[in-house]
């Protein structure tokens, strides 16, 4: 069953139950007038539905009832008993062929003449009987379904049978002799009847999203009180198995509630097509819509906050990007315009794509009209690179437009979509080619409440920063800053893997006039991070472990600070503030950085010296061997005390995110023992649709692996990368076997490693 089919069942079951209520009322209250009106609204809803759908036999049963409806709410009849009568047959009717078209797909073959005669006999104010052999076989399915049915949670009393598929009684067949060694058939009493699966009215239940709202609050805060009773019961090995029990249930309660919040993201796009026809006949255009992934699921309230950033993104598309059709003929295009709407999951992200095959920005009109309305001095709009003069147009006030319409032309557009859209925490990326078209990117965070965050120490204070936007971490100890860290114009960069990345101390950006440790003073923690097209280092004093924070709003006055875009309460019961990566970037003067084409200048010198450049790895040491993961399957890294590694039979399991994941131990890391305290290194990494973990000794980087071929051949050489100069094997995830279906760990074992392995 399709899903818009399945909607409509539900909605025309919910319609019908409530005509029901009505109809019992009507015969005490005939001049009800509110009663009328709902009763009529329920038919016509399905009447008018059913057109749509193509399902005839409902609709003119329907439209029958609807007649007879219209008199009685015109007050032209009253509602007596054989009028009641009546409407209460045209109910179980219309019940009985939604469940045919639930099971079967289909109306059925059934006819309605009998109560469509009596439906008009009560018009013309006189009362026809039903047909005696029509409504026993009605009532006798509905007792088969009575019987069969589960019980409802909320029973409604009902008055008059509730029918399934008229049946119409069949001659007898003779009976048939069985053949020789054949077994007898089963009895037909012993054949679940069809009315005894649940009905898609039955399996769903509209719920208000306010208490959809208060729920997910609430999980917020069992959230914030599993971090603490983690943390309080960490180093209490009787509180272990109860703890991670908790852990576990509240992990699965948070993802059952936010599933329930979730909606198709085609409950916006199926919108864009008229807004899309309708500008087409405004402007002149012709233009054709393609949509991809509208069963991407997102956070209903998000997907009420982007409506109107995607309607003012179309409409940009329309008006600035697609061209009239004779200038795009004179163009060698072909005169009909391509609109693309695509969504897709990117790790904790939704991407919305808003694509044109239109004229694409015009740099050099972008940079003169900006500063011809002072938004930008002359020299400043010299100094910016085309991705820059790009992200101009989202500056309130700003347009191209070259006369104000109904359309366009104001300059508020565009802000409103980038406004909109980092309200709840997401990104705007504009990628344009002048002549060829411009995307729109809008990257959506999954749900607002509950995000993983990793936990930063700086001036003795912790803060919480947003794992979406963060690639990797880096160490620095003291003793090598002197050389690790360039400085050029009083501005710290580090050189990471052949690229200038800018540094933000985020002590110096607190406290612009404390005094601050120098590099080659204290531990230098890089955040490596990219936010709205801005990539740079975070140096932080310490790191904590990551935790699933509940964010909080901010009051007025740290609002106004810039820095941070929420607050919420740690493990520890420690308050911390929510950093922004974004506001950072912009308070530092990061500039903007097109992560494209540095992978493209990347590429082209690494061709230059004749290396085919593979992909990112994750460069790791083992019992003194290097390996390389790739870096795409890496999901975390976790440094975990001894203590809680346990054990199934000789394989070693952690307990990540309420499920159990084996660790591979080739390197005998976990195997040499040590007290409970001692920390290992496991590499959490995405196996097809499992998780696995990689114990190793220490993480060394992260590097760009080149293919290796075989000598005289053109054949890749599987399993192995050059990284760093040095052959390097690379880490076989899918050898590491799955646990067994009903895995329980033992714990405690930690100190019996090295005999349990042996």
């Amino acid at each position: 069953m399709d899903e818009l089919t399945r909607e409509f069942l539900i909605e025309s079951q919910e319609g019908l139950d409530r005509m029901e209520r009505c109809l019992t009322e009507l015969e005490e209250r005939p001049q009800d007038a509110g009663l009328l009106g709902d009763i009529f609204r329920s038919v016509h809803t399905i009447k008018g539905t059913t057109g749509f759908l193509g399902f005839k036999r409902l609709e003119k049963l329907a439209h029958s009832g609807e007649n007879l409806l219209g008199l009685l709410r015109d007050g032209k009849l009253v509602a007596n008993a054989p009028i009641i009568t009546a409407l209460l047959q045209l109910l179980d009717g219309l019940r009985a062929i939604l469940k045919t078209i639930e099971a079967d797909g289909n109306e059925g073959e059934g006819h309605d003449t009998a109560l469509v005669d009596q439906i008009k006999a009560c018009m013309q104010g006189g009362a026809a009987a039903p047909a005696a052999a029509e409504v026993p076989a009605v009532a006798a399915a509905a007792t088969v379904a009575t019987e069969a049915a589960p019980p409802p949670l909320v029973a409604v009393p009902a008055a008059a049978p509730v029918a399934a598929k008229p049946v119409v009684p069949a001659a007898p067949a003779p009976p048939a002799t069985p053949a020789a060694g054949a077994k007898p058939a089963a009895p037909a009493g012993n054949t679940p009847p069809r009315a005894a699966v649940v009905s898609a009215a039955e399996s769903s239940l509209r719920v208000d999203v306010t208490l959809l709202n208060r729920m997910m609050n609430l999980v917020g805060e069992l959230v914030l009180t599993r971090n603490q009773v983690l943390q309080a019961t960490a180093n209490d090995p009787n509180m272990t198995m109860l703890s991670r029990r908790l852990d576990m249930v509240t992990a699965d309660l948070r993802e059952n509630v936010m599933k329930a919040r979730m909606q198709p993201v085609s409950n916006i796009f199926s919108k864009m097509p008229r807004i899309v026809r309708d500008l087409c006949q405004t402007l002149g255009r012709h233009v054709r819509i393609q949509v991809e992934g509208q069963d991407t699921e997102l956070d209903k309230s998000l997907l009420e906050a982007i409506k109107d950033p995607l309607t003012h993104a179309v409409r940009n598309s329309l008006d600035h990007g697609i061209e009239p059709p004779d200038v795009r003929e004179a163009a060698g295009k072909d005169p009909e315009g391509t609109l693309k709407l695509r969504a897709s999951h990117e790790g904790s992200h939704v991407v919305i794509e808003i694509s044109d095959d239109g004229a694409g920005i015009d740099t050099e009109r972008v940079r003169k009209k900006a500063i011809d309305k002072g938004l930008i001095t002359a020299d400043r709009a010299a100094q910016l690179s085309e991705r820059e003069l790009h992200m101009l147009i989202f500056l309130p006030g700003f347009s191209t437009a070259a006369a104000i319409t109904n359309v366009s032309g104001r300059g508020v557009g565009m802000d409103v979509v980038k406004t909109n859209v980092e309200q709840i925490g997401g990104k705007v990326e504009v990628d344009s080619r002048q002549g060829k078209g411009m995307t729109l990117r809008l990257r959506i965070p999954l749900t607002l409440a509950i995000i993983p965050a990793l936990i930063v120490r700086t001036l003795e204070q912790s803060f919480a920063l947003p794992q979406g936007a963060l690639s990797e971490l880096v160490h620095i100890p003291p003793e090598q800053a002197a050389t690790a860290i360039e400085w050029i114009e009083g501005a710290p960069l580090y050189r990471l893997r052949g690229q200038l990345l800018p540094l933000v101390y985020l002590d110096r950006l607190l406290t612009p006039e404390g005094h601050h440790k120098a590099a080659t003073e204290r531990d230098n923690f890089i955040a490596v991070l990219d936010a709205d097209g801005r990539r740079f280092g975070l140096v932080v004093d310490g790191l904590a472990d990551p935790e699933e924070i509940v964010v909080k709003p901010l009051s007025s006055a740290l609002k106004g600070i810039g820095l941070y875009s929420g607050a919420t309460v740690l493990g520890n019961a420690d308050l911390a503030l929510i950093l922004d990566p974004g506001a950072i970037a912009l308070k530092a003067g990061v500039n903007m950085t097109n992560r494209e084409e540095e992978n493209s200048r990347a590429a082209e010198q690494q061709d230059a010296i004749g290396l085919n450049t593979g992909m990112e790895y994750l460069l790791v040491e083992a019992a003194g061997r290097r390996a390389a993961v790739p870096l795409a399957d890496v999901l975390r890294i976790e440094q975990l005390p001894l203590k809680r590694v346990e054990y199934i039979g000789y394989r070693a399991v952690i307990n990540f995110e309420g499920q159990l994941l084996p660790v591979e131990d080739s390197g005998g890391i976990l195997a040499a023992g040590g007290d409970g305290e001692s920390q290992v290194i496991v590499v959490v990494c995405r196996e097809g649709e499992r998780h696995v973990g990689i114990a190793v000794s220490q993480v060394l980087d992260v590097a760009n692996g080149s293919d290796l071929f075989e000598a005289g051949t053109e054949q890749r050489t599987d399993g192995v990368t050059l990284l760093k100069d040095h052959v390097t094997g690379v880490v076989d995830l899918g050898s590491v076997p799955p646990l067994p279906a009903d895995a329980q760990p033992s714990s405690g074992e930690w100190n019996n490693v090295a005999e349990t392995m042996a």
